[in-house]
């Protein structure tokens, strides 16, 4: 069975940092893209970050580039986010995804909560 499993949020003042990991288990993605990906109450639930199976190629919308750099363990099986220059709009749930072989996101955590005050 596939799991994703978020950890490192929080609540922290606009101008922290944060730096969320993701955990899989029940199979290797070693050779997967993965992300990111958050949801605002209210809102649609939005990209945040990608990248490839080696590490080689990542891809940020323009909200976040600059301030959040995502990075990944193959070894551990782990993605993580670091999230640097934190604004309140940044406050959201944010979740992990893993994509298949066709590069689509299939697999995703449960979330972990952002939340950054004024």
């Amino acid at each position: 069975q596939v799991q994703l499993v978020e950890s490192g949020g929080g609540l922290v003042q606009a101008g922290g940092s944060l730096r969320l990991s993701c955990a899989a288990s029940g199979r290797t993605f070693s050779r997967n893209d993965m992300g990111w990906f958050r949801q605002a109450p209210g809102k649609e639930r939005e990209f945040v970050a990608r990248i490839s199976w080696s590490g080689s190629s990542t891809y940020y919308p323009d909200s976040v580039k600059g301030r959040f750099t995502i990075s990944r363990d193959n070894a551990k099986n782990t993605v993580y986010l670091q999230m640097n220059s934190l604004k309140p709009e940044d406050t959201a749930v944010y979740y992990c995804a893993a994509a298949s072989a066709n590069r689509q996101f299939v697999y995703w955590g449960q979330g972990t909560q952002v939340t950054v005050s004024s």
